[in-house]
């Protein structure tokens, strides 16, 4: 019974973190993130070692990443370039869709 009583907390939980960011809309992030596909690939699933795999990241992470990468507050050149121009709504629609996707954690 208290495996069962875990598992059911645990599901709920899932679910509740993953719907609960809902400023972002994936499929505007998705027309949104042609830049992000040399990088990082189409969906998010770099096949260059030297680019992070971002699909499947949490999209409070994606976001903060790219707000950071926006300010300043975290470093690299092309990053930051890339973030200059993006807005709220930007950040928040690419890491929608990012998040979204078959990655780093793997959406049953």
């Amino acid at each position: 019974m208290n495996k069962l009583l875990i598992v059911a907390i645990a599901s709920t939980f899932s679910l509740v973190a993953e719907y609960s960011f809902a400023g972002g809309d994936a499929a505007t992030g998705k027309q949104k993130s042609a830049a992000c596909a040399a990088c990082h690939g189409a969906d998010g699933n770099s096949v260059a070692p030297d680019f992070p795999r971002i699909a499947g990241q949490q999209p409070d992470y994606i976001l903060h990443s790219l707000s950071a990468y926006k300010s300043g507050s975290r470093k690299d050149p092309v990053m930051g370039a890339m973030a200059a121009n993006l807005s709220k709504q930007d950040m928040e629609d690419l890491a929608a869709y990012f998040s979204s996707q078959n990655g780093l954690i793997v959406k049953y």
